[in-house]
């Protein structure tokens, strides 16, 4: 992944595409302190963490201001190096799955296994409001 953001900085800078410019060096930063530090975690659990804070960011700035403007702008990169993204319907598919699969069902152990399905690829928010519905009789 490093080496993919690497190539993308160079085509950046080439493209004087400023705005993605600064995101990939960012996440190049990112990725490498996490490379340093004492308890590496995956590359890609990285970038979802900073795509997550920069999405839980934005109910900060007001509608149409310039910051949100530019903070929704660097979201749009960040999106190229996510995993594909589920529709609700995939994730209420994986939900139905689960509790079907369980004996007791409740929502901390469907939680359990929903999340490192869904990890990076869904809105946790989101889906523990699906998983409490599929479990309302």
């Amino acid at each position: 992944m490093k080496d993919r953001i690497s190539k993308e900085i160079i085509d950046a800078m080439k493209a004087k595409d400023k705005v993605r410019l600064n995101v990939l060096r960012f996440l190049k930063k990112l990725l490498i302190e996490n490379e340093t530090s004492k308890k590496p975690i995956d590359e890609q659990d990285v970038i979802i963490g900073h795509a997550k804070k920069m999405a839980d960011s934005l109910s900060l700035y007001p509608e149409g201001s310039n910051s949100r403007n530019d903070l929704e702008a660097e979201i749009e990169i960040l999106k190229d190096y996510l995993p594909e993204q589920l529709s609700e319907q995939d994730v209420t598919a994986i939900i139905n799955e689960i509790v079907s699969g369980l004996e007791n069902p409740n929502m901390g152990a469907v939680m359990k296994e929903l999340a490192p399905k869904i990890k990076g690829r869904f809105d946790g928010k989101l889906a523990s409001q699906l998983v409490n519905n599929a479990l309302k009789p």
